[in-house]
């Protein structure tokens, strides 16, 4: 039987493939396909001509492999690891071993996220991936484009665009341990000018740590997700695009467990002890673009928001092995933050013999952060403001045939300022502090087309992390800012995409020098804490490549080899000093993805038409890793291994799915405690669901 074109175009839909499913039952074996076009400097380009590393994950990928968060999508990237404790605004992200060894606050973080030109603290990782057309992981040093605080590289995002045609999908999924989750989108046009989609995400899930005193779960974690996009086309050459998007999470809580974990892993607190965490994000943007004959003006306006409530806390197990007593100890931190982001620019047209892009940028913020303890009578409370102001610029030139010459620069001006007033049971302080800078971040690349199908690059960066103040003070001693962090990056790499579309290889190496890179020190008796500068460096080497073997076989994988050490002693951090030569904590030395899947056209099927057979299995290794930057403990390798099978018959899809199949025993963080306690946070272990979803 021979599979229509009609269907063809269905079942790349659902899946979200670019690409044009091949080798079905009609026996096909050619492929011809599109260049992938991506936005990783600012404007439309081929991948194939950006002179650094580029992870591109489609909509179909996020589907199949149920990468239901940004930092989901980051943990199944070769090279990139993600610690967290569990909370929604705890994700700490390094890249090639690059960021900081232990956050200082929430401005202090490595990687910066762009959702449609919007900049974003990774502190939002846990953000919903709602109704994504793709995500692109920029690795190495992005100073140029993407500014302060990516120093080891960029997530950029771009969300599905409101459409002319009407179309839409609706996803249902239920499964163990009370997963369930309703997605659904809605586009089309309101005129010949005026477009608009909608979309919407309710999701749940039982946290998988248990509550020693009742037997149940510890919350139930929840999401609630919703973007409304307008955009308006008056011509072929002028828009207006309006994005309002709101995310909820409750019940994420930072989970302070003692190791070795029980089965099931469990703490012992009250039943509504931390019931009311919640962080809800904002972001609204106005983008306007215009085409001239010579380039494209594009101006993006946003103001986003984060609103957080969240309890952690210790519970009567740790605290009777780290207090001497079993005490329910329990802090509550409450922040508000506000960004307001203009940025300007003009770049080439897509295609443009010579790229460039061109731009200014503003920023202004203000943040609080007020803890609390009842337990000791505390209450700290901060603000921080920043202003900030840069002209950037990038350009891409042909020096011979087969030759090209990349030269970026961003210059940034910054000011911070810092209130707080620490107030105890005997005293209440306050203080106020300022601190200005002004720096250069850029890129140097040379790149030569070696044939029509390869490319080869080396590229020079510098990175910057502003200096700052701590999130954690609760003295006047403790805010002392913490220096700013710089990084020098070497990448050498190529690309190569095969004429027929059926094969794409990627390589590099690199090497990234750190200095002032960022720890927290801090005295668990006392609660006091202090920014402390370490230097450190990494480097290793990653491969990657897509196979379109045929008769509907594909197959992505990738593998990482980093190598990162700390290379100064430092003192002042709790647990002790830590020693030059010492592993970067969290970053093991290899790590890898392998995905196959495979779609096949059955040739009957009970009861009406033929359906679609679509399965992917992914394999996911991680290797062991030092767990604190003492080296005193570390986090065990794993492997963690998915599938989902699913029918579709027309465009409807019908699925089943498991989330770690082997049922690994692997953790997202550890930390010591002297002389001889650890604690830490083990993932979920395995998960089986169903689902169906629907294309209109």
């Amino acid at each position: 039987m021979r599979y229509s074109n009609r269907r063809r175009r269905i079942a790349g839909a659902i899946l979200g493939v670019s690409l044009p499913l091949q080798g079905l039952a009609d026996g096909s074996d050619a492929v011809q396909l599109d260049t992938l076009t991506v936005t990783s400097r600012l404007s439309e380009e081929s991948l194939a001509e950006i002179p650094f590393s580029v992870d591109v994950i489609d909509a179909g990928t996020l589907e199949e492999q149920r990468l239901l968060d940004l930092e989901e999508v980051l943990r199944q990237t070769p090279g990139v690891d993600v610690n967290s404790w569990g909370g929604a605004n705890d994700a700490n992200i390094r890249i090639r071993g690059v960021g900081s060894l232990y956050q200082v606050s929430a401005e202090d973080t490595s990687v910066v996220v762009n959702l449609d030109g919007v900049p974003m603290s990774s502190r939002h990782a846990a953000m919903a991936t709602l109704d994504v057309e793709r995500i692109e992981v920029l690795k190495g040093p992005q100073g140029t484009l993407f500014g302060r605080n990516s120093e080891a590289g960029a997530l950029n995002v771009r969300s599905r665009r409101p459409t002319q045609e009407a179309e839409g999908y609706v996803r249902i999924e239920g499964g163990e341990d009370g997963q369930q989750l309703q997605e659904a989108a809605f586009s089309g046009a309101l005129s010949e000018q005026w477009m608009a989609r909608v979309a919407l995400r309710h999701e749940g899930a039982d946290n998988w740590i248990e509550n020693q005193r009742t037997g149940d779960p510890l919350t139930y974690r929840r999401g609630l997700a919703a973007r409304a996009s307008l955009l308006w086309e008056p011509s072929a050459a002028t828009s207006l695009l309006l994005i309002s998007e709101r995310q909820q999470q409750d019940g994420y809580v930072t989970s302070i467990l003692l190791r070795p974990y029980g089965d099931p892993p469990v703490v012992d607190l009250s039943p509504d002890a931390v019931d009311d965490n919640r962080k809800v994000v904002g972001r609204h943007s106005l983008e306007f673009g215009q085409r001239l004959g010579w380039g494209q003006l594009t101006a993006i306006s946003s103001l986003t928001s984060a609103d957080i409530e969240v309890a952690k806390a210790y519970g009567t197990r740790v605290s009777e092995r780290l207090f001497g007593m079993p005490i329910e100890y329990v802090a509550t931190d409450d922040g508000d933050e506000r960004v307001f982001n203009q940025d300007l620019r003009l770049s080439s047209l897509p295609g443009a013999e010579v790229f460039w892009v061109a731009g200014l940028n503003l920023s202004r913020s203000r943040r609080t952060w007020d803890s609390a303890s009842a337990l000791e009578q505390t209450h700290y409370a901060r603000r921080f403001d920043t202003h900030g102001e840069a002209i950037y610029g990038e350009l891409t030139y042909p020096l011979a045939d087969a030759w090209k010459l990349t030269a970026g620069w961003r210059h940034t001006w910054e000011e911070k300022r810092y209130g707080a007033t620490y107030q105890r049971p005997t005293s209440t302080v306050s203080e106020r502090r300022r601190l200005s800078d002004s720096y250069d971040t850029g890129r140097l690349a040379l790149s030569h087309t070696l044939s029509e199908s390869t490319n080869l690059y080396a590229v020079a960066a510098r990175g910057y992390k502003s200096g700052g103040f701590n999130d954690f003070a609760t003295q006047i001693a403790d805010s002392e800012p913490y220096r700013a962090a710089t990084v020098d990056s070497l990448e050498i790499g190529f690309k190569h995409h095969a004429l027929d579309g059926r094969f794409d290889l990627s390589g590099a190496l690199f090497y990234n020098r750190v200095a002032d890179d960022h720890l927290l020190g801090f005295d668990y008796l006392t609660m006091a804490t202090q920014a402390v500068n370490a230097d450190t460096e990494s480097q290793g080497a990653e491969l990657e490549g897509n196979w379109r073997i045929g008769a509907g076989l594909s197959l992505t994988a990738g593998v990482s080899y980093t190598d990162a050490t700390i290379t100064e002693d430092v003192v002042g951090v709790q647990g002790g000093r830590v020693a030059a030569g010492n592993r970067v904590p969290d970053v093991a030395r290899w790590s890898g993805l392998v995905s196959l899947s495979w779609q096949y056209a059955l040739e009957s099927f009970p009861g009406g038409a033929a359906p679609l057979l679509n399965a992917r299995l992914t394999h996911r290794y991680v290797g062991e890793r030092p767990a604190d930057p003492q080296n005193r403990i570390d986090l065990d390798a794993y492997h963690k291994l998915d599938l989902r099978l699913g029918l579709m018959f027309g465009g409807t899809e019908f699925y089943v799915w498991g989330d770690n199949l082997l049922d690994a025993d692997y953790e997202h963080y550890a930390y010591w405690f002297p002389p001889d306690l650890s604690v830490g946070l083990p993932a979920q272990g395995r998960v089986l669901g169903l689902g169906v979803s629907h294309l209109f």
